[in-house]
């Protein structure tokens, strides 16, 4: 259950922040996650209550045993997170809003106590989302807002289970369970690449972990199918990066016939992720077919994805013993970033899916 000292911790956020825009943002932040908080009910409550749906216990039973399994196998700090449990009345717990300037792939920063810089905004509210998003446009800037399934406090608060999570297929609750864990293990300020991509490597590999003790080892394809496309995915968009940087670094063509390129850059992108998307039996990371894209859009994918193979060969090569895996990436946090990225890119070279 929810601790005074929690609540006197969100108030104390907020009244220490000047400005009445980054109040109003940390307002609504600060009560999102409280009302969350406050509206769970303990799981082992729910899974003895004869009026929990029958489906829901069988969630929140594969659920107990994945944080278990989280603690004694993957040595993730699981303390009291996913002890509680809320129903939400949407299919998102929070959602993220990123922008990018017109010409750049480098996507705006946003930094915040406790947890630190990162490349997107999140709210609890979508009409906040957009009232923001709407600042943005009217500069040019490039935007896009997405929903998120679940978040991380990074250990300060113990986050709870929620429907956002159960409304999933069981080996996706399971490994976003293992990935939002992975958060409070290391999180390096200002590097979202770095965070994320371990946080997937670790969630990927936790969950082939557990599905093969529990002999179900062959619905890991599942698993490798989407990194598969995730994989040809960023491909394809790192491709189109090296093409829009290229362009966005010829300071000397008009505006116009920047934006003319740069639409056509776009174009042929989507045009090539539907083609291979039309082949999948499951939604890509865009999605089944797409009409737009933008620079927001591929700045935070490239993030997200970049270095989960050099993350995914590290963990190899401590024989999949998390404990070490762990302290190996705490080593390579302290590194400054072009010393992280030139170490993770070798390990990447390294890294095969088959061997």
């Amino acid at each position: 259950m929810i601790q005074l000292n929690q609540i006197y911790l969100l108030l104390l956020l907020v009244t220490m922040l000047p400005g009445c825009s980054t109040i109003g943002y940390y307002s609504q932040a600060v009560s999102g996650h409280l009302s969350l908080m406050l509206a769970s009910q303990p799981v082992d409550n729910l899974l003895t209550a004869p009026t929990t749906d029958d489906e829901l216990k069988r969630k929140l039973t594969i659920a107990r045993d994945a944080r278990h399994f989280a603690e004694r196998r993957l040595a993730l700090p699981a303390g009291e997170a996913f002890t509680d449990y809320s129903e939400l009345e949407r299919p998102w717990v929070v959602v993220n809003l990123v922008a990018a300037p017109e010409f750049s792939l480098t996507p705006q920063q946003w930094c915040y106590p406790v947890i630190g810089c990162q490349a997107y905004r999140g709210y609890f509210s979508l009409e906040d989302a957009r009232k923001e998003q709407r600042q943005f446009d009217r500069r040019d800037f490039d935007t896009f807002i997405g929903a998120v399934a679940a978040y991380s406090t990074l250990g300060w608060f113990d986050d709870p289970l929620h429907s956002g999570f159960t409304s999933l297929s069981d080996d996706r609750m399971v490994a976003l369970m293992f990935h939002e864990l992975a958060h409070q293990v290391i999180y390096v300020d200002e590097d979202t690449a770095f965070n994320e991509s371990f946080a997937t490597a670790v969630e990927l590999e936790g969950l082939r972990l557990w599905l093969e003790e529990r002999g179900e080892g062959d619905q890991f394809t599942a698993a490798l199918q989407r990194l598969s496309q995730r994989n040809q995915t960023l491909a394809l968009v790192e491709h189109t990066s090296l093409e829009l940087e290229a362009l966005y670094g010829r300071e000397e063509l008009p505006v116009e016939r920047m934006r003319a390129r740069k639409e056509q850059i776009f174009t042929e992108l989507i045009d090539r992720y539907n083609e291979m998307a039309s082949e999948w039996d499951q939604p890509g990371p865009f999605g089944n077919a797409i009409e737009t894209l933008n620079n927001a859009n591929i700045a935070l994918f490239r993030q997200y994805n970049q270095f989960v193979p050099g993350f995914r060969q590290l963990l190899k090569e401590q024989d999949y013993r998390f404990d070490a895996f762990f302290d190996e990436v705490r080593a390579l946090s302290e590194l400054d970033r072009e010393q992280r990225t030139l170490t993770l890119s070798a390990l990447s070279q390294r890294f095969d899916e088959d061997l």
